[in-house]
């Protein structure tokens, strides 16, 4: 009779992964406790947001027990997309400052048709 092969993953590691994700839990309540404002907030936010899901995916989804070439096929498309959204995003801010220099400040509020 063979036996059943499979991997075993140490509980102690998930305990931890769990309390870790608690104290970033709690550092992220605290960014809003604190009352932090502008690029600081939500750098942090951020952070921890990905910090997170990092250690889900890596541990409660066991992607760190995969092969290579899984985790490339898994995180691959992600990670292109958020290049892909910061490439727009600072040419979104180019021609924001684009329009700004040659039109100047627009208030965005319609103007009305002239009559004639």
């Amino acid at each position: 009779m063979a036996s059943a092969e499979g991997q075993q993953h140490p509980l102690a590691i998930y305990f931890w992964i769990w309390g870790l994700l608690f104290v970033l839990s709690f550092c992220s309540y605290m960014v809003d406790y604190l009352n932090l404002q502008g690029n600081l907030r939500w750098g942090l936010i951020l952070l921890f947001m990905f910090l997170k899901a990092g250690f889900i995916v890596a541990i409660f989804m066991h992607m760190k027990w995969e092969r290579l070439s899984l985790k490339f096929a898994i995180m691959g498309p992600p990670v292109a997309i958020l290049v892909l959204i910061s490439l727009m995003a600072l040419e979104g801010h180019y021609v924001q400052d684009n329009r700004i220099d040659n039109y100047g400040e627009s208030t965005f509020e319609p103007q009305e048709l002239p009559h004639h």
